[in-house]
């Protein structure tokens, strides 16, 4: 009896054996793609403050696949050397008109959070904001499944909508 059990389990062996536990994973970490991104006008300053959550496996993806590079977003030896990269993906994959005026974006930096980057962004002042356009084509070019979240703030005014690929404008009243 063992003979006859061992024989299957060596066949099994050699055919199972040979592929590895990673070819059974699938590319993808998460079954969604999604981003986040809370807009904020702070009277005070006239600014509008931004902030982008993205997910970190998708980002270095975008990054590695837009600019030819090996991304690493974890990695505070690389912080400075990804900094270009990430200011350059937001820059041009976010863009605001206050007022029916396009805005100027200053880029702060960005921060590593758990599975996730959270980039900040800055505008330049604009006074008394009642209309806010918002294009926002983040992980556009890596996924046709993605979509951005939108919070936006205003005087306690909050608005929060969805942008689902290919859609990426968003006008808001306050």
């Amino acid at each position: 009896m063992p003979a006859i059990i061992t024989q299957p389990l060596l066949f099994c062996y050699l055919i199972f054996g040979f592929i590895s536990p990673k070819s059974f994973e699938t590319t993808n970490r998460h079954p969604f793609h999604l981003s986040s991104t809370e807009i904020n006008y702070n009277t005070k300053e006239s600014t509008v403050e931004i902030s982008c959550r993205i997910f970190t496996d998708d980002f270095e993806a975008a990054l590695a696949k837009n600019y030819k590079i090996k991304a690493d977003l974890s990695a505070e030896s690389k912080h400075k050397a990804m900094d270009a990269y990430v200011k350059k993906y937001a820059l041009t994959n976010l863009a605001l008109k206050g007022n029916a005026k396009p805005l100027a974006l200053n880029y702060l930096g960005f921060e590593k959070d758990n599975e996730a980057v959270i980039v900040y962004l800055e505008s330049e002042p604009v006074k008394g904001l009642k209309k806010l356009e918002t294009t926002n084509s983040i992980l556009y070019d890596q996924f046709d499944d993605q979509s951005n979240i939108m919070h936006i703030t205003n005087n306690g005014y909050k608005k929060s909508s969805k942008l689902d690929y290919p859609d990426r404008k968003l006008n808001t009243d306050f």
